[in-house]
């Protein structure tokens, strides 16, 4: 009775266990990762306010993206009304890098979805499958790494034209190649080690073999290139639109305020091309930041170190 007793209290919500024992759990691994890896905690602190900032950017900004004040042109930074200045046309800067944040997520998280999750599947089939099929995709791969992402993003971006879908598709195009190629190598260990060659010798189908013990021994090499090709897509979406050939110009992006204040505003008004490539940087730096400490805590090589 009195063991009964015991175990109801501690199934009660609030007291170490329950339905709060999950939230408990995670803050725990959270605590235990910050400690071991500050910088990594910094970068997915970023990562955080990236989205946070994403989400509720209509709450944050004070004036639409779009507006335009006449009679507010070039205000530098630095009053209560426009904190980081205005533009050549009078749109708030400040509106227009937090509106930027949702374009440079969406671009972000939309090619990592697709490209690191499409690249990881045909890295493991095409490697499990081995043989004449390996040998021909492998072949398919090394072409698309004899060119650089950005220069087959272009590509594909001057035949589909300037959009944001089609900016997720030219980076996933050129993501596609070192995810494969990283992926790849992983599995010829793994498709050779003792507890897969056994699963094979007692019968165990393919499917099986791959996910039951292939594909989740990959998926910490998943993660971290999630995590680095994140800043890699914001990287070449901002470069797609300072070129001109990325999201259309009436998108708020930070590549394009770039492209607006080098080509006609550097010397007028610089705060118009510093903050958001300032944002760029920032985020960038928190992504690397937090999948160096992802390697580092996943990786058996780095685990000590």
């Amino acid at each position: 009775m009195i063991e009964r007793e015991t175990s109801e209290v501690r199934a009660l919500p609030g007291i170490g266990g329950g339905v709060l024992a999950p939230v408990f759990k995670a803050l725990n691994t959270i605590a235990t990762f910050s400690k071991s890896k500050p910088l990594g905690a910094v970068g997915g602190a970023m990562f955080v306010a990236l989205v946070f900032v994403a989400v509720f950017a209509p709450a944050i900004a004070p004036y639409d993206e779009r507006d335009t004040h006449g009679d507010f042109l070039f205000v530098p930074p630095g009053t209560t009304t426009w904190l980081l200045g205005t533009d050549d046309l009078g749109r708030d800067v400040f509106s227009r890098v937090v509106f930027g944040a949702r374009i440079s997520l969406y671009v972000g998280l939309g090619s990592v979805l697709i490209g690191i999750t499409g690249g990881f599947v045909l890295g493991i089939a095409s490697t499990y499958a081995g043989g004449k099929i390996d040998m021909v995709f492998q072949r398919f791969v090394d072409a698309l790494m004899a060119l650089p992402g950005l220069i087959i993003a272009l590509a594909i971006m001057a035949v589909l034209g300037p959009s944001l879908n089609n900016v997720i598709i030219a980076i996933v195009v050129g993501m596609l190649a070192p995810v494969i190629r990283t992926v790849r190598s992983q599995v010829l260990t793994l498709k050779e080690l003792d507890y897969v060659l056994a699963a094979r010798a007692i019968g165990a189908s393919g499917k099986r073999i791959v996910f039951r013990h292939i594909a989740p021994n990959c998926f910490a090499t998943y993660l971290v290139l999630a995590t680095y090709y994140l800043g890699f897509a914001i990287i070449i979406e901002a470069s797609l639109s300072f070129l001109g050939v990325g999201s259309p110009p009436d998108v708020p992006s930070w590549g394009g305020m770039l492209t607006s204040a080098s080509q006609e505003h550097i010397k007028t008004g610089p705060w118009v091309g510093i903050f958001p490539g300032l944002a760029i940087f920032v985020v960038v730096l928190g992504f690397n930041l937090l999948g160096d400490a992802l390697r580092d805590v996943f990786d058996p090589k780095l685990r000590g170190r």
